[in-house]
């Protein structure tokens, strides 16, 4: 008996030397992960996935012939009892409204795009001015095709306050919004010092698209499902190229570290 508890004895420690052996490598790969990958990565990766779950729900709202509950509640809300014709409040918000929707029309975010990219060619900055671009113009496209694949109307409970040609789902003045406005809030917040500044220029952003999308339901122009889903897909498409160009810039500094 003793002579076969020697012989266990080695081959436990064999076996113990090959589990080390296994999990070693499994732990300092866990790690090298952990140390790649960042809070505002994770948080990025989050609002992505979260963005393409309420899109996909709202999909299933504007695809049915019948108006939910939830828009026609919401849109009425913003009208006199009774008074489809007329918004609620003094004379002058329906004037500011107006006035806070161009912020998210094709002309202004064009023209804000094309100055920040030039503005970063000047200043020797190719590879940020190559995001904006493509982050902007990609916004664009899938803002186009998604409204011509999914083919909802302009809602028509309540007259319209604004001059409207395209298809409504989802709301482009709000997706162009997160898209722009997030995409050069995050680019500055990179270069501003203090964390402070930073959280002040990311709150300017989200605050500017929150504004731009709720215009749009009180101008009769958008259900309110076609801004949510605007913000859901703007929301991940701008947080998907920052991820992309995060990595991208990851890579490289390690690359040039080697």
């Amino acid at each position: 008996m003793r002579q076969i508890k020697v012989l266990q004895r080695p081959l436990r420690v064999q076996k113990d030397a090959r589990r080390c052996r296994t999990i070693g490598p499994m732990k300092n790969t866990a790690n090298k992960l952990l140390n790649w990958i960042e809070f505002p990565v994770l948080l990025a990766g989050l609002v992505i996935a979260g963005g393409l779950w309420g899109f996909e729900e709202l999909m299933e709202v504007a695809r049915d012939t019948t108006p939910h509950a939830f828009d026609t509640e919401i849109m009425l809300a913003f009208r006199e009892a009774g008074q489809p014709d007329n918004p609620i409040g003094p004379p002058w918000l329906e004037g500011a409204m107006r006035d806070i929707t161009s912020l998210g029309s094709a002309i202004v975010l064009g023209l804000i795009t094309v100055a920040v990219i030039v503005y970063l060619l000047l200043i020797h900055k190719p590879g940020a001015a190559f995001l904006v671009f493509v982050a902007v113009a990609g916004g664009q496209a899938l803002s186009s095709t998604l409204k011509l694949g999914i083919d909802r109307p302009r809602p028509d409970l309540v007259s319209h306050l604004a001059d409207v040609a395209t298809l409504s789902f989802p709301s482009g003045h709000a997706m162009l919004s997160a898209v722009t406005y997030l995409t050069l809030g995050s680019m500055a917040s990179r270069f501003l010092p203090g964390r402070t500044t930073k959280i002040y220029v990311l709150a300017l952003a989200v605050l500017t698209t929150l504004l731009v999308g709720i215009s749009r339901v009180y101008l009769g122009v958008h259900w309110p499902s076609d801004v949510l889903a605007g913000w859901c897909a703007g929301f991940a498409w701008a947080m998907l190229c920052w991820l992309v160009a995060w990595a991208f810039q990851r890579w490289r500094g390690q690359t040039a570290g080697a």
